[in-house]
């Protein structure tokens, strides 16, 4: 592989687009409770090989009909109102149409072949992603189903931490507590340390792979 394309995005993860998500929600269980708040942000790298956010989507959304709120999580997350017209909310199908129109365009343009979760404990954000979907009959989902790039088991190993403000502050990227459990703050902040991870890793060598010598034929 030639150095030009060891710095394409689609050569650095066995052809997966990243894409990070966060969702506030109105409880834990993604078939009953309402998602409240989605954000993505895609990402993409520059001539060199550094992976940098690039564009950044963000919806409030309202509740399913029949979706269960939990009164403690509302609290958590400090949507307190989610029926309020002041929310500026969308239905869950129109955010998330719009978040995979983004995402299959700078799939395509990327050249990947498909796109992939990364989140903070992220089989809680795709367990929601997916339940919508699914609730919406949508049929053009661009994420895997299962697989994701998970940042608090990501953080732990390149960072001792695993809680996303305390591996922020350990990458020294700021993090502000008022700011957190926002959709939109949350995403921005584990895009930036999602490619901290990425970029640290190569800047101490680890990628691109040095290509095993090859085998002595004479063995």
């Amino acid at each position: 592989m030639s150095n030009t394309e060891d710095n394409l995005l689609s050569q650095r993860f066995r052809g997966y687009y990243p894409v990070v998500i966060d969702v506030e929600t109105a409880g834990f269980n993604a078939q009953t409770d309402a998602l409240l708040e989605i954000a993505a942000v895609t990402l993409k790298m520059d001539s060199n090989g550094w992976l940098q956010i690039d564009q950044t989507f963000h919806y409030h959304v309202e509740p399913f009909e029949g979706a269960n709120l939990e009164p403690a999580a509302l609290e958590f997350n400090g949507i307190t109102e989610p029926f309020s017209a002041l929310r500026g909310a969308v239905s869950e199908k129109e955010a998330l149409t719009e978040i995979f129109k983004g995402v299959r365009k700078g799939q395509k343009e990327a050249g990947c072949n498909r796109s992939i979760i990364v989140a903070h404990n992220a089989t809680f954000d795709q367990n929601f992603v997916n339940a919508a979907a699914e609730r919406n009959k949508m049929k053009r989902v661009p994420f895997h189903p299962f697989a994701s790039f998970d940042t608090a088991t990501l953080a732990g190993l390149a960072l001792g931490q695993t809680v996303l403000a305390k591996a922020c502050r350990a990458a020294h990227i700021p993090f502000d507590n008022k700011e957190a459990h926002s959709a939109l703050y949350d995403t921005l902040r584990t895009a930036e340390l999602f490619c901290f991870i990425v970029n640290r890793w190569k800047q101490l060598g680890g990628w691109p792979l040095v290509a095993e010598q090859a085998e002595d034929p004479s063995a």
